[in-house]
C-alpha cells in the first residue's frame, strides 16, 4: 500500500516545474490531488491526465495566488470536491530580480501578494479544513538562507517571510497533529530557471555538488514530509539545494 493512500492534497502552482513534479509524486504515493494554475490550462490538464492514469482522482483549478479570493477559495474548492483535505503544498510563487532601486511598487505588491499573502491565506483556510494529522508544506528558496549576489532583495524578502509563518503554523496547529514544514530548494532545472540558461554555470558553482537539482528531487522530499514517517517533523526548514547553504 502506498503511504498516502486515501489522502487528499492541493498543490498550488501545480501545472509545471516543481509543482507538477510534486503533484505527480503525491499521486504516485496514493493521494488524490487538486492543483492550481494561472496560465497554461493545457499543461495543467496534462498533469491531471497523468494522475488519473495512475487511478487517482485529480482536477485543476484556475486560481491566481495574488488574488485573495482565489488563494483561499482554491483550498475550499479542493476540500469540497475531494471530500476533505489532508495535505496543502504551497508551491505557487514568482520572482522579480533586479537592483533594489529599480523595483517598482507594482513589482513589490505583486511578489508579496503571491509569495507571502497568498501562502498565508491558503494556510489560514487550510487550518480550518485540514483533517487532524494533516500537512502544510511550503516551498521557499535557498535565497532565504543565503543571498549570493545583488538583485535578490525583493525575492529574498518574500521567501524569508515564510520562515516565521511556518514556525508559527507549527505551533498553532501542532495540538491537532498537523505539521508545517518549509522546503528550501536551491537551483532547480525548470523552464523558469533552466540548467542550460545564461546564469546556470554561476548558480551551479555556488553549490557543493556543482550542479542543478531536478524537480523530482524536490518532490521526493515533499512526498516524505507528507507521509507518516515524517509525523514528528514540524516547524523546520529542509534544504534541497546541493549544498548551496553549506
Amino acid at each position: 500500500m502506498s503511504s498516502l493512500t486515501g489522502r487528499t492534497a492541493l498543490v498550488t502552482g501545480g501545472s509545471r516545474g516543481m509543482g507538477a513534479a510534486i503533484a505527480l509524486r503525491l499521486a504516485q504515493e496514493g493521494a488524490d490531488v487538486a492543483l492550481t494554475y494561472v496560465h497554461g490550462e493545457a499543461a495543467a490538464n496534462e498533469v491531471v491526465t497523468k494522475i488519473q492514469a495512475m487511478g487517482q482522482r485529480a482536477f485543476a483549478i484556475k486560481a491566481d495566488a495574488a488574488d485573495a479570493g482565489d488563494a483561499a477559495g482554491a483550498v475550499d474548492r479542493a476540500a469540497d470536491d475531494l471530500g476533505g483535505l489532508d495535505i496543502l503544498v504551497n508551491n505557487a510563487g514568482i520572482g522579480v530580480l533586479g537592483p533594489v532601486g529599480d523595483l517598482t511598487l507594482a513589482d513589490i505588491d505583486r511578489v508579496l501578494a503571491v509569495n507571502v499573502r497568498g501562502v498565508f491565506l491558503a494556510s489560514q483556510t487550510a487550518a480550518a479544513r485540514l483533517r487532524d494529522g494533516g500537512r502544510i508544506i511550503t516551498i521557499g528558496s535557498c535565497m532565504a538562507q543565503r543571498v549570493p549576489g545583488p538583485g535578490g532583495t525583493l525575492y529574498a524578502t518574500s521567501k524569508a517571510a515564510l520562515i516565521g509563518l511556518n514556525k508559527a503554523l507549527a505551533r498553532e496547529l501542532g495540538n491537532r497533529g498537523i505539521t508545517a514544514n518549509l522546503v528550501q530548494p536551491g537551483p532547480i532545472d525548470t523552464d523558469m530557471n533552466p540548467a542550460d540558461g545564461p546564469f546556470a554555470d554561476a548558480q551551479s558553482a555556488m553549490t557543493a555538488l556543482a550542479r542543478f537539482g531536478s524537480a523530482t528531487e524536490v518532490a521526493s522530499l515533499v512526498g516524505y514530509l507528507a507521509g507518516d514517517d515524517a509525523a514528528y517533523i514540524t516547524g523546520t526548514e529542509l534544504s534541497v539545494d546541493g549544498g548551496h547553504a553549506a
